[in-house]
This record gives structure tokens, sequence and C-alpha cells, in this order.
């Protein structure tokens, strides 16, 4: 992981249900990354979410994705 990139960090199941019940909402309603970006980490599949955390100004905002199939590029 590169010094400027973001940390990424794998929900765990439980902390998947409190921010949903937190903001009432469903997975398909968060923000999507393809599996494929260079930030996933590793051991991310299809559907886990992924918590991001981006310092800007001294502070921290939190930002969360859930990971989805990403094409092959070389196919249409």
């Amino acid at each position: 992981m590169h010094i400027l990139q973001p940390k990424h960090t794998k929900l765990k199941a439980e902390e998947v249900k409190k921010l949903l019940d937190k903001h009432n909402i469903s997975v398909s309603q968060l923000p999507k990354i393809k599996k494929d970006d260079i930030s996933v980490p590793e051991n991310c599949n299809t559907g886990d979410i992924l918590k991001i955390e981006r310092d800007v100004d001294g502070r921290t905002d939190t930002y969360y994705r859930v990971i989805v199939w990403a094409r092959n590029k070389n196919t249409f």
C-alpha cells in the first residue's frame, strides 16, 4: 500500500449489519468498487464491504463501498 492511498479495510459481518441498520439501507444501495481495483485488499471477494478512511485536512473521512465483479477488460 502506498502512503498516499487511503486505508481500505474489509468489514466483518456484524459491522456490515450495524452499518446497514444505522443508515437504514441495503447492500445494493452502497457505492460500488470493482474487485480488480488496485486498492482492494487481496482477501476480499465480490459482495464484501470495504471501509475506506481518508485523511483530509487533519480529520478522517470514512466511506463505504461494496465490491462488485469486474469484467475482463479484453471482452465486450
